[in-house]
């Protein structure tokens, strides 16, 4: 991974049908850095997200990949971003490895396979198939997965939900190494994800509300 573009948002404004979800969202992300979105619900976290990947059309604004506009770069998002919402996108009838191994050939690294089972430790489950997983067997099947993309950018929508506190540490170390390796993250969480202070920062989506004005913020 040798990525050194930053992401960027300018002046982004998010409505559902007439109402605004928030407005003047402005931040960069440089490589090896984590941006952690918190706020109340309906805040715009999980909307952000989607719009970041191309699921929601932004009212106005735009966004970057260093000077670069990417809205709507479909060719780009599907390269260069990993998005993992509440749902895991697994097949109940396939076992844990035929799921991995569907999303990896998918994505065109299956050499991925074996790293992102051993990284969420669920090789005890390779032969079980979806449906008798726990809701924190699931989750960790479902980051396993998306291990596989590649992408420099993980988009992650709670992604801790269901995990107990050795999968936390499994997701944890998992963040480091893609740090390590320059990528960057976008998460959704109010759990303390373990990353060292210098590499995270928080953004309140509340800030972002129509009666909180227009706010930027730069890292």
């Amino acid at each position: 991974m040798e990525t050194t573009k930053t992401l960027s948002t300018i002046n982004l404004n998010v409505t559902r049908g007439d109402n605004p979800v928030f407005q003047g969202l402005s931040f960069d992300l440089s490589p090896g850095k984590l941006l952690k979105l918190i706020g109340p619900n309906g805040s715009g976290k999980s909307t952000l997200l989607k719009t970041l990947c191309g699921f929601i059309e932004p009212h106005s604004g735009d966004i970057l990949s260093g000077d670069i506009s990417v809205l709507g770069d479909s060719m780009w998002i599907s390269e260069n971003l990993c998005y993992l919402g509440h749902k895991n996108a697994l097949k109940r009838e396939f076992t844990v490895l035929e799921n991995i191994e569907f999303w990896a050939r998918l994505w065109g690294n299956e050499d991925k396979i074996n790293r992102s089972i051993d990284q969420m430790a669920i090789g005890y489950l390779s032969d079980t198939p979806v449906r008798y997983l726990s809701s924190g067997q699931l989750r960790r099947t479902a980051l396993a997965r998306s291990f596989c993309h590649g992408a420099d950018i993980w988009l992650f929508d709670e992604p801790t939900v269901g995990l107990d506190d050795q999968g936390l540490d499994l997701l944890t170390n998992a963040m480091s190494g893609h740090l390590d390796r320059g990528g960057m993250i976008i998460c959704a969480t109010h759990v303390d994800l373990g990353i060292a202070d210098k590499r995270i920062r928080t953004l309140n989506l509340a800030d972002f509300s129509v009666s909180s004005g227009s706010l930027a913020e730069r890292w």
